[in-house]
């Protein structure tokens, strides 16, 4: 059973790195890129996150050696990450590039490696329950993520997503405040699911932590 998982995330992992490499190296054959913008979207920033820790999960499940304490937590969050990026584009961004502008890996980033993701995190139960007086740790990133964008529509324009662009008369100050509250709303929920969920193990593998 260990193989296996290591197998799969070493897949997943690859798989996603492929698609923002693939991404990127057409969308700079198109003209001039600025990283800062390519980068900037949740959508490639999570997934790069995700394949990194994927990876390292691989790594540790090939050599046998149990994950840290902090690998285990970073798990918890990409997981959570990738989840909530397939819902968000699925449901409200479909048919706009978010920063893919290749179809096959648009549809890897929003799609198979969120389900992936779900998976991942359900059926491979080779970790501990997620303590609790951790859980705080699954918004650091998607609230530093949200300020960031902010501070760059209200000097450059860049929103990266049309419900955070408080430029559009349409949608306004209010009207993103409003897709904040949800979008914090939403962190912290489907934080809280897998966290619940950690505490579920349908396949088990190497249940082991290495804390320093």
């Amino acid at each position: 059973m260990r193989l296996l998982f290591a197998a799969a995330r070493a897949a997943a992992g690859i798989l996603g790195l492929v698609a923002v490499i693939v991404t990127f190296a057409v969308t700079a054959s198109r003209g001039p890129i600025n990283p800062f913008n390519f980068f900037g979207y949740f959508t490639l920033q999570s997934n790069i996150g995700f394949a990194i820790v994927m990876l390292a999960l691989a790594v540790d499940g090939f050599a046998n050696r149990r994950q840290s304490e902090l690998l285990l937590l970073t798990r918890g969050c990409v997981a959570t990450y990738m989840i909530i990026v397939g819902l968000v584009y699925n449901t409200l961004l479909t048919g706009l590039e978010g920063g893919v502008t290749v179809v096959w890996a648009n549809i890897v980033l929003h799609v198979v490696v969120p389900i992936y993701a779900l998976v991942d995190w359900l059926f491979f139960g080779d970790r501990p329950p997620l303590p609790w007086k951790r859980y705080w740790i699954v918004l650091v990133y998607p609230v530093v993520w949200l300020v960031v964008v902010l501070i760059r529509v209200g000097t450059d324009g860049m929103s990266f997503y049309p419900f955070l662009n408080f430029n559009d008369p349409k949608l306004g100050g209010g009207g993103v405040a409003l897709y904040c509250v949800v979008i914090a709303i939403g962190f912290a929920a489907f934080g809280a699911l897998i966290w619940v969920l950690s505490r579920v193990r349908i396949l088990k593998g190497k249940d082991a932590v290495e804390t320093a």
